[in-house]
């Protein structure tokens, strides 16, 4: 059954095509339905198989036309109008614009001069120096447009964890119904909140595992049985990959923690546990002290751990380490320590800094959209359109004027709002790390973000020193997704993260973790080093309807794998001491 990500895919491929078709207007519609589609809190293809079409009416941006088309792509799994798009233009159009600089109608361009339809293509046609020579390119474009390929196909191969973990969790929700399913989670980089994974691994707690292997391969939600056997099987779900694996109940902890991962934290944890006379694997944790040389196997030894996860750490005399941490960071000595940190939880975020409206390239009004906060029971919000400046999709941004004017609005709206409503904007740090807002905008608002969104492509020491520069300006709260990366789109900046950080904390400026699945930035590492250096973070969700307000989940998950506390992350504070902060 197509998912909500799967139907939204469509319709960003339609946009792009269109794109690349030289279409104008129709391309940026798709897109917004796409979005609209994908943030639906609702499973669409569920509703209009049960004969709900209706749902489709409360979809933002998603008419008549784009309904039809959705319900010709659940019924049939496939859109007419599209397939002749793609007839018309046989481009593997999602794998080329991965290329950074290389968006749809580069892409058309090429397949019209060149016949570029694959990497494959596009990467011979830049070695044979043919890419130079077509009008509007040049030796330089070539280049990086070569240097690229690599990563897009790279990324090619992961999924968004915005659209694998929604996945994971109906696969962990029809597992639980199963009634010879003991106990069951999810594994792998899904479980350790990663920003893009490559399948989703689940493993059950059974003492029936080839009727619970029967039963998951029969899942009305799958599309492809890929393999199947008595302890483990495969599925597609849309484009994802589900990997099964059942265990006996008293394995279920060891392989739980032995799944997870990450390789490195294992290597780690399995060198710790042999310092003092222990194995670890995926059947459980031994006690090898009294065992001689020659014995050798997996289960050889004392088993004292192995039924819960907690357990195997228990046995090496540590504390349980989250998910998000074991990535080999430091988390094992941290662990033995007693210094692990008691991080984030979603429960203690209490508002969001950084969101868009109509007044910009959101979808809903300003009321709308603080509506939906105070519904989500925060006690602030801030809204942070966009200012005019380089790299704003369609020219979006607004005017000084218009800020002004906005503020006015949100003023007036504020005073009859139940909760704290923060009057910001998202101003444009270009290519030297300037904000460009006048002073008597700076005056009027109550909170800025300045965020990249040009010159994406600078070395490393030019762009720390560029984000160094705005989170220097007094005038800036809040340094907006700082690599501006898109994650299996571009890589955005490379910089020093703990150079950033320092600046950060001399300067009073918190560093964002912007949690659109697709941006994720600042990431794990980088949160880590950040907070090594007492910077502040803010956690906000970028988001452009009320219902991409519930991206706060990935945000929080990622500024998990950086180590953060309630107290380094300034949505959690009080209210007198974030307002002090902003001022």
């Amino acid at each position: 059954m197509a998912t909500n990500a799967e139907i939204a895919g469509r319709f960003e491929e339609f946009a792009d095509l269109l794109e690349a078709d030289d279409v104008e207007y129709k391309p940026r519609a798709y897109r917004r339905a796409a979005e609209n589609i994908q943030a639906h809190p609702v499973p669409i293809a569920d509703r209009i198989e049960d004969g709900d079409e209706e749902i489709l009416d409360e979809i933002d941006g998603v008419g008549d036309a784009i309904s039809s088309k959705v319900v010709e792509y659940v019924e049939t799994g496939s859109i007419e109008e599209l397939e002749e798009l793609r007839a018309e233009l046989p481009i593997d159009i999602a794998d080329i614009t991965r290329i950074e600089g290389v968006g749809p109608k580069t892409a058309g361009k090429l397949y019209r001069e060149l016949g570029i339809e694959t990497l494959d293509d596009l990467e011979a046609a830049a070695e044979a120096s043919e890419i130079q020579a077509v009008k509007g390119f040049g030796p330089k474009t070539e280049e990086n447009i070569r240097d690229g390929i690599e990563f897009a196909r790279e990324v090619g191969q992961r999924q968004l964890l915005g659209e694998a973990r929604p996945l994971a969790d109906d696969v962990l929700a029809f597992l639980e119904g199963l009634e010879a399913v003991e106990r069951c989670e999810v594994a792998g980089s899904i479980r350790r909140w990663r920003a893009t994974i490559g399948d989703v691994d689940a493993l059950v707690a059974t003492d029936a595992g080839e009727e619970v292997i029967e039963s998951f391969v029969d899942w009305d939600s799958v599309d492809a049985e890929i393999e199947s056997g008595p302890e483990k099987a495969s599925i597609r779900v849309g484009e994802i990959r589900v990997d099964l694996r059942v265990v006996v109940p008293g394995e279920f902890g060891s392989a739980l923690q032995y799944f997870t991962g990450s390789k490195d934290h294992n290597v780690a944890l399995r060198n710790y546990a042999i310092d003092r006379e222990m194995k670890l694997n995926e059947y459980g944790a031994f006690d090898v002290s009294d065992l001689e040389d020659a014995e050798t196997g997996q289960r050889v030894g004392d088993r004292v751990a192995g039924e819960t996860e907690a357990g195997m750490y228990d046995a090496l005399g540590l504390p349980w380490i989250p998910p998000e941490l074991r990535e080999d960071r430091g988390e094992i000595e941290a662990a033995a320590n007693g210094d692990l940190p008691e991080l984030v939880a979603r429960e203690d975020i209490r508002g969001d800094l950084h969101s868009h409206t109509e007044w910009s390239d959101g979808n809903t009004s300003i009321e709308a959209m603080i509506d939906a906060a105070a519904e989500m029971g925060y006690e602030f919000y801030g809204v942070a359109d966009h200012a005019e400046g380089p790299g704003i999709v369609g020219g979006m941004g607004l005017p000084d004027t218009e800020i002004l004017e906005q503020v006015e609005a949100i003023r007036e709206v504020a005073a009859a709002a139940d909760i704290e409503v923060f009057a910001g904007i998202e101003a444009n740090v270009d290519a030297e790390g300037e904000i460009g807002l006048s002073k008597e905008v700076i005056d009027a608002l109550d909170v800025i973000v300045a965020s990249t969104h040009s010159a994406l492509d600078q070395d490393a020491e030019t762009a720390t020193e560029r984000l160094i520069t705005a989170v220097e300006n007094p005038a800036v709260d809040v340094l907006g997704h700082p690599s501006g990366r898109m994650l299996n789109e571009r890589s955005g900046l490379d910089f020093d993260a703990t150079a950033l950080g320092s600046a950060a904390a001399e300067h009073g400026t918190a560093l964002e973790v912007n949690s659109n699945p697709r941006r994720l930035d600042l990431w794990g590492s980088a949160v880590q080093a950040a907070l090594e250096e007492g910077a502040p973070i803010s956690i906000n969700t970028d988001a452009h309807q009320p219902s991409t307000l519930e991206y706060m989940r990935w945000g929080v998950h990622t500024a998990r794998r950086g180590w953060a506390e309630p107290a380094d992350v300034i949505n959690t504070w009080e209210l007198e001491d974030l307002r002090e902060f902003l001022h």
